[in-house]
């Protein structure tokens, strides 16, 4: 059985979506993130600056402990201390959001995780796999868990559920 969930927040309004797997589980084969979306916000990514408007949608323990920033966006929140995304009209401008996450990739893998499944997930997993490219850059370039080399990079991959703490 399936649960709806109803969604009217600063970015959509009366949007809704079925919730057809449980929670953190059934994945695609091809989607194994690292982190789930409530380890992402309590280390720290986007300046706090994400999901500020919409708890209600996603479970309350995910916020127990997330570094937030409701007024704007602080690098000083994520866990490397560090700028590493672009803007949402950039985003926007290149295609990268579906209609139905106007957000980005990190609302659609917080609702992925919930047990949403979209016509957009092979799409938003083969971006996801993409990502993998600046594991490879990493590990050439720095000794295992040197996190002070290549702090936007490491900061980048938290951004996509990948630890780069223990690269």
């Amino acid at each position: 059985m399936s649960t709806t969930v109803i969604v009217n927040d600063k970015m959509q309004q009366n949007y809704w979506y079925e919730l057809s797997e449980p929670i953190g589980e059934n994945f695609d084969e091809e989607f194994k993130p690292e982190l789930t979306p409530k380890e992402m916000l309590e280390l720290g990514v986007f300046g706090g600056h994400y999901l500020t408007d919409c708890q209600s949608e996603f479970p309350k323990d995910w916020f127990d402990h997330a570094k937030l920033s409701p007024q704007k966006p602080d690098s000083k929140l994520n866990f490397f201390h560090i700028k590493a995304s672009q803007p949402l009209s950039i985003w926007k401008r290149n295609g990268w959001i579906h209609p139905d996450d106007p957000r980005g990739w990190f609302q659609w893998y917080c609702r992925y995780y919930l047990g949403r499944r979209h016509e957009d997930d092979k799409r938003q997993i083969k971006r996801w796999k993409a990502i993998s490219r600046h594991i490879a850059q990493l590990k050439k370039a720095c000794r295992t868990r040197d996190l002070a080399c290549r702090p936007k990079q490491r900061q980048a991959l938290l951004h996509w559920a990948y630890d780069s703490r223990k690269m």
